[in-house]
């Protein structure tokens, strides 16, 4: 599901207690594999890429790849990602 990063709502992005999580995550630790996000959220291959092409989508993650080995990047030079991880950092008490 590709998402124009203009057409979504805060109420679409944070609709999601998966996406949120996937969200925290990398905005914590900057850059992860699929493999990673996936052991920390504790949630299944499908759920977390689908939620990964989302969030690429509206611009707050990228994606890099390295052959088969995908790494997602949390956009911090984007401000709507920037804005939001600092809100996670005050919310989750590491400000």
């Amino acid at each position: 599901m590709m998402t124009n990063q203009k057409d979504y709502t805060i109420e679409e992005l944070l609709g999601s207690k998966a996406r949120i999580k996937i969200l925290k995550i990398l905005a914590i630790h900057d850059e992860l594999s699929i493999t990673s996000i996936i052991k920390r959220a504790k949630l299944n291959h499908t759920n977390v890429l689908k939620h990964l092409n989302y969030l690429k989508g509206v611009n707050l993650i990228q994606e890099k790849n390295f052959g088969r080995i995908r790494i997602y990047r949390y956009k911090t030079e984007n401000l709507k990602a920037r804005s939001l991880k600092k809100f996670i950092e005050i919310w989750e008490g590491s400000f």
